[in-house]
């Protein structure tokens, strides 16, 4: 690269377009090439995976259902077995999944994994990283666009690799976005270009087909990122490596991290996703192997293969359930494997995103996630779909359903207990499933910690063996305290759209921010409502009570919760004591401490290559 162009960057590239046509969901399925990804013994694996679910779900099922038919079903028994069986099955699906993930990672077996390969003469053709922007902090966006340049660059990938920043921004942001870019693009070592939509048209996924059509031709492979992705030059270079190497994959999806957490709530997060993520996802990965699932960014995708397979209709109707598809990524993982392109997931280090700062923030997105999910149960009939893509697409929705069918079972066991006298509800749950049931709930929390404790370097990275075990207890209490705001914030969301109120595609807060009491309050009402209901079942059973304590107890205590974990001031203190420690968190944790924040010259330092690549092919 010539130091004039480097003076004058040029906007964009000579357009090279890629035909991208509308997938027809419900006709002839198109031709699929052969796999050549597919680990073995897949059938086996998820056939055991269900069998062992369905296991757990049938023992508690049949003791409750023994317990309660003693003296006769009636309806209300009847309604609290159908609550009953699904959301047991549910909760066992996850602990299963984790149990696996678990006994591969003690072991020290990396299910499907192979060296990240690393040097950048391996490439043979170009990849563009994608980064789509809607109206963000311009400053924080191009400092994480100047970093990973300069990584890619360190890599070995500039001659390779080019950046978009793809902006759906208003016209006062676009005016900012485009003078920083002509700042960056100039001094960058790699090619960055910048592309601002007039229309802002299906959202992401518009912005990322617009590029497709219009610059795709030239590009083997595309990273797909969010305003908020960070990823190392290792981690671009060493995955489009990966795609040269093997041309029967459509997607790599990584397990991207927790950076920047500030507030209290971020924090916690980022120490669940570090102590318990790696055991779910090594479970995960097990069973889904070249059927995995797109979470929309942080994953690099075959530009061809996009094309042809990922075009994406509109679905009948009006919003919420209609119109452009919200969760487009895990339909058009679902379509990139009907036509026979493998899609992997794969764990290794270089790969990060940011959470929401606070609960009422991940409550915002999680609305527009549900949306989108529940949108998916539509098309869970589309023709030529591999049967685990609709696995995929099933539990993404039915994980927005389970809130409204927890609080219906509380409500059916309020019922019967009104209906059938005091201490009915132990017959809803004996011994032996109450105690089943904290196995599961509790579970994988137990596992994560035994893994974090069994090596004494990954003790020492999570602070020390006092330090974990103190972390883990206070964020089981937090857990216990969020999961019923989280069933009542879903379930008021799942009411709001089926009376059609859709979610708006608003800017993500990601700024850091204390939340008053004054300010959450009118947020909570239905929760403080609902919990002050729920103490009036002491008048009808006070063992039933007793066990809605815990639900209780945290409606009661929302506002608080909210306002608490919103804080920065908190997370500091937390992270002086050693709570919530994470790996590395001196460098990733902290926003004044991330390289992409502070300018440090490179993002490599930071980011260790942990190995895991699906193997054949």
């Amino acid at each position: 690269m010539s130091s004039a162009a480097i003076r004058i960057p040029a906007m964009l590239p000579a357009e090279a377009p890629l035909a991208m046509p509308v997938q027809d969901l419900y006709g002839i399925p198109p031709g699929t090439i052969e796999v050549k990804t597919r680990p073995h013994g897949l059938l086996v694996k998820r056939l055991l995976l269900i069998a062992l679910t369905a296991l757990i779900g049938l023992a508690a099922s049949s003791s409750v259902r023994l317990a309660l038919s003693r003296d006769g079903l009636d309806l209300v028994e009847m309604a609290l077995l159908v609550f009953f069986v699904p959301l047991f099955c549910w909760i066992a699906f996850g602990f299963v999944t984790s149990a696996i993930g678990f006994l591969k990672l003690i072991t020290g077996e990396h299910p499907g994994f192979t060296a990240l390969p690393r040097p950048a003469s391996t490439l043979r053709h170009r990849t563009a990283v994608l980064m789509p922007v809607y109206n963000e902090n311009v400053d924080e966006i191009f400092a994480r666009v100047r970093l990973m340049a300069r990584s890619i660059a360190k890599a070995g990938g500039a001659e390779w690799i080019d950046f978009f920043i793809l902006s759906d921004s208003n016209p006062f942001h676009g005016r900012r976005e485009e003078a920083a870019w002509r700042a960056v693009a100039r001094e960058a070592p790699i090619r960055i270009y910048y592309r601002r939509r007039q229309e802002n048209i299906a959202r992401k996924p518009g912005n990322v087909a617009e590029w497709v059509r219009r610059f795709g031709g030239a590009y083997e492979n595309m990273f797909v990122l969010d305003a908020d992705s960070t990823m190392s030059g290792e981690t671009i270079v060493g995955m489009a490596a990966i795609m040269e190497e093997r041309p029967s994959i459509g997607l790599l999806q990584t397990v991207p991290m927790i950076a920047n957490a500030r507030t209290l709530f971020q924090r916690w997060m980022q120490f669940a996703s570090e102590a318990y993520g790696p055991i779910a996802s090594a479970g995960l990965l097990w069973w889904s192997g070249s059927e995995a699932n797109f979470w929309g960014h942080n994953a690099i995708v075959r530009t061809r293969a996009f094309a042809e397979s990922c075009g994406l209709p509109e679905l009948p109707g009006k919003p919420p359930f209609g119109g452009h598809i919200l969760s487009h990524d895990m339909l058009e993982s679902a379509l990139l494997r009907r036509r026979g392109w493998a899609v992997h997931m794969v764990m290794i280090g270089g790969s990060y995103e940011e959470f929401p700062p606070t609960i009422v923030d991940h409550a915002i997105r999680d609305r527009r996630w549900m949306q989108g999910n529940l949108q998916h149960l539509q098309l869970l009939g589309a023709s030529g779909l591999h049967w685990v893509s609709r696995l995929h697409l099933l539990i993404g929705a039915s994980a927005y359903l389970t809130s409204p069918a927890w609080l219906l079972l509380i409500l059916t066991m309020i019922g019967q207990a009104a209906t059938h006298g005091a201490g009915s509800v132990v017959a809803l749950a004996p011994p032996s499933v109450l105690a089943l049931t904290l196995v599961l709930l509790f579970g994988p929390k137990v596992m994560g910690t035994i893994w974090m404790l069994a090596k004494c370097e990954r003790r020492r990275s999570f602070g020390g063996a006092g330090m974990i075990l103190r972390s883990v207890a206070i964020d089981a209490a937090l857990a216990v305290l969020l999961a019923p705001v989280t069933m009542v914030t879903q379930t008021k969301a799942f009411f709001g759209l089926l009376l059609g109120i859709s979610a708006n595609w608003n800017t993500q807060v990601r700024e850091a921010r204390r939340i008053s009491l004054r300010e959450v309050l009118p947020d909570m009402r239905e929760h403080l409502l609902l919990g002050l209901a729920l103490c009036g079942t002491a008048l009808i059973d006070t063992m039933t009570a007793a066990w809605l304590a815990p639900v209780i107890a945290g409606l009661l205590l929302s506002p608080w919760l909210v306002s608490l974990t919103s804080s920065e001031t908190l997370a500091k203190r937390a992270a002086a004591r050693g709570i919530f420690h994470v790996p590395d968190a001196d460098m990733a944790g902290k926003r004044e401490d991330l390289p992409l924040r502070s300018g440090r010259e490179s993002l490599d330092t930071t980011l260790a290559v942990r190995p895991a690549l699906p193997t054949g092919g």
